[in-house]
């Protein structure tokens, strides 16, 4: 069974995790309202994914 060898250190393990940073979420416009909209997702504004009416979107009008 392996055991560390050696400690580690303080400044080691920061350099170690300094990639560990979150990327911004990248944003794809929607081909029919161009809005943006997170890649993959259904447009949350007209309720269209690829190019398909997915979901009924309630629309504020006038009664």
């Amino acid at each position: 069974m392996g055991l560390p060898g050696h400690r580690r250190t303080s400044s080691h393990k920061r350099r170690r995790a300094a990639h560990f940073a979150l990327d911004e979420a990248s944003h794809n416009t929607c081909p029919k309202c161009k809005k943006p909209v997170k890649a993959h997702h259904v447009c949350n504004f007209c309720g269209t994914y690829k190019g398909r009416q997915v979901l009924k979107v309630k629309t504020k009008g006038k009664k």
